[in-house]
């Protein structure tokens, strides 16, 4: 089960870095986030983040190497989630509309897809 998706902008900036990375110190994701945060912050936002169920560290010598503790769909299905229960109560419909309303900038072959997905569904769900 996927981590509630309780995470601060800052946090899920980490969190990007360690998926797309696969695993970091936190040298090298201060390293990657740049100069605006100091080693001892990104070391305690990859605590809370810990605490939180999104991140582990392993050992290796006197270095803590931080990974994500879900995988990246997991997370994914779990913040799109949160994201149809926030911003479109809960209505998948309502979601389906606000991408299409923009179909403009899709392409044939998008909508193609899209539409196989849609008959997928109908399938699976009789």
């Amino acid at each position: 089960m996927a981590p509630p998706p309780t995470l601060a902008r800052r946090e899920r900036e980490i969190l990007d870095i360690l998926y797309r990375r696969g695993r970091a110190t936190a040298a090298e994701v201060m390293e990657e986030l740049g100069s605006d945060r100091s080693y001892s912050t990104v070391r305690a936002q990859l605590r809370v983040l810990e605490q939180k169920g999104h991140v582990r560290h392993q050992v290796d010598g006197t270095r803590y190497v931080y990974l994500p503790a879900v995988p990246r769909h997991a997370a994914r299905r779990s913040a799109l989630r949160h994201m149809v229960e926030t911003f479109f109560d809960g209505s998948r419909e309502q979601v389906v509309a606000a991408l299409l309303g923009d179909a403009a900038s899709l392409s044939d072959e998008e909508l193609d897809r899209i539409a196989q997905l849609v008959d997928k569904a109908r399938e699976e769900g009789r």
